[in-house]
């Protein structure tokens, strides 16, 4: 990689210390010098998706949310599981950039999905579930990006190992091919 990659980091979770978000400023703070994170914030500000007010761009938080997203290469979503799928205000986001049907800011974009979960299942269906909708919103879910860690025994913002899979995971999202235009 010769030219920087801008990977744009949506989080799962609203809390300002959540083990996922403080997993987002590692990845933003670690990352290799040719990958530049930009971790979107505000995603609370966006209202539940509505075709009735996704006019003339959709309010300005959801016109952010695209506009960061469009400029992005990548996009990684860093979520917690919340009742054995993702959060409410990642599937929102998930939506709006879906659309318009066909050409949304997340269309044909490499995506990818990390994160951890106070459970012994790290959050495995809430990823699934953020990749299956991101793939069907248009992404191109890259499958080897994806760390789902139970934060039950291990503080995956300390523990070595689980950062080194988190940043190859990222460097894995950084390297993807995106998608060639029919």
């Amino acid at each position: 990689m010769t030219d920087t990659t801008r990977i744009a980091v949506l989080v799962g979770s609203l809390r300002a210390d959540s083990v996922n978000r403080r997993i987002a400023e590692i990845l933003r703070d670690e990352s290799p010098e040719a990958i530049e994170v930009d971790i979107i914030d505000g995603l609370d500000q966006i209202p539940f998706y509505n075709e009735d007010v996704d006019v003339d761009g959709g309010p300005e938080a959801a016109a952010a949310l695209r506009r960061r997203v469009g400029e992005a290469d990548r996009v990684l979503a860093v979520t917690p599981e919340y009742n054995g799928t993702m959060p409410a205000v990642l599937n929102n986001a998930i939506d709006w950039l879906s659309r318009p049907y066909g050409a949304g800011a997340i269309v044909g974009k490499p995506f990818g999905v990390v994160g951890a979960t106070p459970t012994p299942y790290g959050g495995k269906w809430a990823h699934a579930d953020a990749a299956r909708s991101a793939g069907i919103a248009g992404a191109q879910v890259v499958e080897d990006v994806t760390v789902s860690q139970p934060a039950v025994d291990v503080d995956p913002t300390t523990d070595p190992e689980v950062r080194a899979r988190l940043l190859a995971a990222l460097t894995t999202l950084a390297e993807a091919a995106p998608a060639q235009a029919a």
